[in-house]
């Protein structure tokens, strides 16, 4: 048997299609149910689907008087507001691009964004770093486009440009990733293989408004079920997420699986309205699964994707417990293989996990880089750049980042396995491990940890020893305040070597 996973293909997106009317659609239904809730230990700010529509057609509206027309890019440079969700659908909405960015990003990364993607116009909140070098339109004229007229939506072809994104893929550059309106219609692969979302949940997503993670998951999904959003307020700290849980009777809880860890050294957790929870950005140690368990009684499902397709794997309520180096299983509707240099692997071979071209969440490629676009397939297939290994019941284990591959003393090695294997010391909170060149043509694994005190080398040597096989065992150990992550909470394995050891 091949590595292969293509069964029950999902249906076609319309023909006739708009993301942000997809999106909205449950509005005219549930005109007086709360869509979104920004909530704060002292109250909340809610939104009604009714006053949702209103104010993102008539901030449609605002962004076409204010001088853009369909096809036009809109670069947004907005913090963690609701201001971002309104202004990105209203772009869509009219055929405008929006074009998300980081609010933690500096004036000069941002040009180098502007220049890539040509936009017409910049969405400015007056705070995050912009330069002037295209017409800037401020977001305090939003409040009075909202009571606007509403505009018409532009419906067309399913495959047309509907908004970019970006990402740093395995190079460290940016590259503008193009999205097709049909990429929310393949959400609903997601919602039936992972959330197990429902017109009554109430989801609340721990990352801010302007993180990818948190629009598709947090706000766009909830929205195109019918379902409540809940959104914490810009300020709001890790540590008071349990209480604002509890308090809005949230449901289903999504974070990257850094919260997860913060959460839980905040003691015992009381949440009796949540379901489960969701987790993706980056592999979930099991530690980090088991403990949420064993501490709320409820089980985090995991999801595996990236920029250019969101995710396709995953765990789900209505599946068992994976294992713990498995992302889970293919969402039904997905083609997934697992590939080598001569196409699928047979079933328990390593190879690159590829999505099939088909996919309608597949992007539509870099902007303006089609041979780079072109580099990412083999036949019809697209391949992540992540390593994985499909078993006979079709679940994927996963063995990280090709370009994050070990090479110890002639063994590939993952460093997920040693990573795991070390936080189950007990004085290690959390660790990052690559392999550094101590010679020329000789690299050892060095193991980058964080812990209240330093701890003995020749302890961890022990310990290493009694867990992993001896080409698996770090030769290093150092001991740093943190670890290097991205916006995204992402580990930066690169950057490892960089950080000093205290």
């Amino acid at each position: 048997m091949t590595s292969v996973f293509d069964k029950a293909l999902y249906p076609p997106c319309p023909q006739d299609f708009n993301l942000a009317a997809h999106v909205l659609a449950s509005a005219d239904r549930l005109p007086d149910k709360i869509a979104l809730a920004v909530v704060k230990p002292t109250g909340a700010q809610r939104w009604s689907y009714a006053r949702l529509k209103q104010s993102i057609l008539g901030c449609a509206t605002g962004l076409l008087e204010s001088g853009l027309n369909p096809g036009d890019r809109l670069l947004m440079r907005l913090g963690n507001t609701v201001e971002f969700p309104v202004a990105y659908l209203a772009a869509i909405s009219v055929g405008i691009i929006p074009i998300p960015t980081s609010s933690q990003l500096s004036r000069p990364e941002v040009q180098v964004l502007i220049d890539m993607t040509d936009p017409a116009a910049v969405l400015h909140d007056g705070i995050t770093a912009c330069p002037t070098t295209v017409p800037v339109i401020p977001t305090t004229d939003m409040s009075d486009w909202y009571s606007l007229p509403p505009a018409m939506m532009a419906y067309g072809d399913p495959d047309r440009l509907a908004y970019i994104i970006f990402t740093s893929g395995t190079s460290g550059k940016p590259r503008a990733v193009c999205h097709a309106h049909r990429a929310i219609w393949a959400r609903g692969m997601m919602m039936e293989g992972w959330y197990g979302l429902t017109e009554a949940d109430r989801i609340m997503h721990a990352g801010a408004f302007n993180w990818t993670y948190t629009l598709g998951t947090g706000l766009l999904d909830p929205w195109t079920k019918g379902a409540t959003a809940l959104i914490p307020a810009q300020g709001v700290d890790h540590a008071q997420i349990p209480l604002l849980l509890k308090r809005h009777e949230a449901t289903i809880f999504a974070a990257a699986p850094g919260v997860y860890r913060h959460i839980l050294k905040s003691g015992s957790l009381d949440l009796p309205k949540l379901r489960h929870g969701l987790s993706a950005g980056e592999k979930l140690p099991a530690a980090i699964r088991e403990a949420w368990k064993s501490t709320t009684g409820r089980r985090v499902f995991e999801a595996f994707g990236m920029s250019e397709c969101s995710t396709f794997i995953s765990s789900a309520p209505d599946l068992p417990d994976c294992a713990p180096e498995s992302l889970g299983w293919p969402q039904p509707g997905r083609r997934i293989a697992i590939l080598t240099d001569d196409g699928p692997a047979p079933i328990g071979m390593p190879g690159i996990i590829a999505v099939h071209k088909s996919d309608p969440g597949l992007m539509l490629g870099y902007l303006d880089q089609p041979e780079e676009t072109a580099s990412r397939y083999q036949d019809d297939w697209f391949l992540t750049g992540d390593m994985g290994e499909m078993t006979h019941s079709n679940d994927i284990l996963y063995h990280g980042r090709a370009d994050d591959m070990m090479n110890a003393g002639g063994f590939r090695v993952s460093p997920l396995e040693v990573e795991a294997a070390l936080m189950q010391h007990p004085d290690i909170q959390d660790v990052g491990v690559t392999d550094v060149e101590i010679k020329a043509d000789t690299r050892i694994i060095a193991a980058y940890y964080v812990a209240d005190a330093k701890i003995d080398s020749d302890t961890l040597t022990q310990f290493a020893s009694d867990h992993l096989a001896r080409y698996k065992q770090p030769r290093l150990f150092h001991r740093i305040a943190s670890l290097p992550r991205n916006a995204n909470n992402k580990l930066l394995r690169r950057a490892l070597p960089d950080q000093l050891s205290l």
